[in-house]
């Protein structure tokens, strides 16, 4: 309900509201044209198409009158508020008294229709206020949109200021407006950093004149602190005669200082005690340590004849047991061989060089079940030994184990630099490298590479067998040489190894192997070669 209607129902009203332009010039031809104001493009406000403001807030009024004739009308009167700088310099006044802000301060006031300041005294230059400016679009969220008064800090026009602002509805109940009224910031702030920098200075000042008088105070507290401190420096360090040696007559401190002497003494006496208990005891430990060392030792030697009379035993028995099964079937092999031989005539001459290998290996099969008993009964074997020539020998050993290197898919890589000759029989030295070649074999399940080599170094033959299979674990490297001792479960006898390591420490020569687990193995047999070769 606008004034006009209220005043007829005898109610004094005045109220804000905004007309059209057309409103505007019907009530006073040129009240258009002064109501209109360009929009100025402002930073942070609400994007718009908008370029100018064409409708006008006015503030009007309306009084109850009776006229003569006894009937009711109303006064109305009402004020264009765009652009009227009175009006708004009036509110600041009325809000900022003299003297109510800080030097340098200025306090501001400002209408706006919608976002639209139509009258305000914030200067967009020195001289020329803001009018077309526009609100943020921050500020006119909260106050036009949600109808809530804005009171903290915000940008206005181009600075920042403490602001309230506070929503204007007209005669509808509609927000049409703000009125905001607002402080520069700035004076604010520098007063604030001007009072912690006086107030940090005047602490940095009281704290300066305090040192020296809190420096004296505390010299008396820490300097018999310290003195304990380097005396239980000493003590851990081993002195334990060090002592703080407090004056008689002191305060708290010299007491803790004179307590801590005593237990200081306590502690040495303690100490001596414990040397010489521990001496005393070091000296029974010692004693009792050499005698059971000596019971050791001597267990330890019977415990390890004990195993090798057994393992001696046990290989007699394995011995005679092979000697007697293996040599009928072998005489059997060679009586045939001979009988197969003379029944092809000229035309054996065809296989003549497998019918070689073959009595080679049967040679070698009587040579091992010889071997198997010089290992059981070394001191009632010897034998005569040859000159060879290790490439020679090592070369039918790869002939010899090509079979199972192929079902294995494994590619051998032979290496012969080596000419020299070795003093060992040729049907131990081919003993030795088949074992080493087959182990290699075994542990490379899946293929690999296997590396047979001669070469000479340093007076000697070295023969080196290396596979790329699945290594040895270093647990495991320092036992394969003993005897019985297989990683192979039911499928080895333990004693390749062992024959393989006797067959060339008496050829005067040794075996070294290096491993890695997952990367394979290497084995080095070195011969010594032979002088006057």
């Amino acid at each position: 309900m606008g004034p006009g209607t209220g005043a007829l129902t005898g109610s004094l009203l005045s109220a804000v509201d905004v007309l059209e332009a057309a409103d505007l010039e019907a009530l006073s031809p040129g009240l258009a044209e002064q109501a209109e104001i360009p929009l100025v493009l402002t930073r942070a406000a609400v994007p718009t198409d908008r370029t100018v403001e064409t409708r006008g807030m006015i503030i009007h009024s309306a009084a109850p009158l009776t006229l003569p004739d006894g009937r009711a009308a109303a006064l109305v009167g009402g004020v264009l508020l765009n652009r009227n700088l009175d009006f708004i310099d009036t509110i600041n006044a009325l809000v900022y008294r003299e003297q109510s802000l800080p030097e340098g301060s200025q306090g501001t006031a400002t209408l706006f229709l919608e976002d639209v300041r139509v009258s305000t005294n914030v200067r967009l230059f020195e001289n020329v206020r803001a009018l077309g400016t526009r609100v943020s679009a921050e500020v006119r969220a909260q106050v036009l949109d949600e109808g809530r008064v804005w009171l903290d800090r915000a940008f206005v026009v181009n600075d920042w200021y403490i602001s309230a602002y506070e929503p204007i509805h007209d005669s509808f109940g509609e927000r049409v407006g703000m009125l905001y009224v607002g402080f520069l910031e700035t004076p604010f702030r520098n007063a604030k950093r001007s009072s912690v920098l006086i107030l940090g200075g005047a602490f940095v000042l009281i704290a300066l004149a305090s040192v020296p008088v809190f420096l004296r105070w505390a010299g008396h507290i820490f300097r018999p602190l310290e003195a304990m401190t380097r005396t239980i420096a000493k003590v851990e360090a081993g002195d334990l005669a060090a002592r703080n040696n407090p004056p008689d007559v002191g305060d708290e401190i010299a007491q803790v200082a004179g307590h801590l002497d005593n237990l200081l003494d306590r502690l040495q006496a303690r100490d001596r005690e414990l040397r010489d208990w521990a001496e005393s005891l070091e000296a029974r430990v010692a004693e009792r340590t050499s005698d059971l060392q000596a019971a050791n030792q001597r267990l330890e030697r019977t415990t390890e004849r004990l195993i090798i009379s057994e393992k001696l035993a046990a290989v007699g028995e394995i011995t005679a047991s092979v000697a007697h099964e293996i040599n009928n079937p072998v005489a059997v092999i060679q009586g045939n061989l001979d009988l197969a031989r003379s029944t092809l005539g000229p035309e054996a001459d065809a296989v003549a060089e497998e019918f070689r290998l073959i009595d080679d290996q049967i040679y070698r099969i009587g040579v091992i079940v010889s071997k198997l008993l010089q290992f059981a009964r070394p001191e009632e074997y010897s034998g005569v030994r040859n000159l060879i020539v290790p490439g020679e020998g090592v070369r039918d050993c790869l002939v010899l184990t090509r079979h199972q290197a192929e079902a294995a898919g494994i590619t051998c890589a032979p290496a012969f630099e080596s000419a020299a000759a070795v003093r060992m029989s040729r049907t131990e030295l081919q003993q030795v490298v088949v074992n080493l070649i087959l182990n290699a074999i075994h542990a490379m399940p899946g293929g690999g590479t296997l590396t047979v080599a001669t070469a000479d170094r340093e007076a000697c033959v070295v023969i080196t067998v290396a596979d790329t299979g699945t290594g040895i674990a270093p647990d495991v490297l320092p036992r394969i040489f003993d005897p019985f001792f297989t990683t192979k479960q039911a499928q080895g006898t333990g004693l390749g190894l062992s024959i393989s390591q006797q067959i060339v420490i008496q050829a005067g020569g040794r075996i070294t192997v290096s491993s890695t687990p997952g990367r394979g193995s290497r084995f080095e047999v070195s011969l010594p070669i032979a002088e006057n070769a």
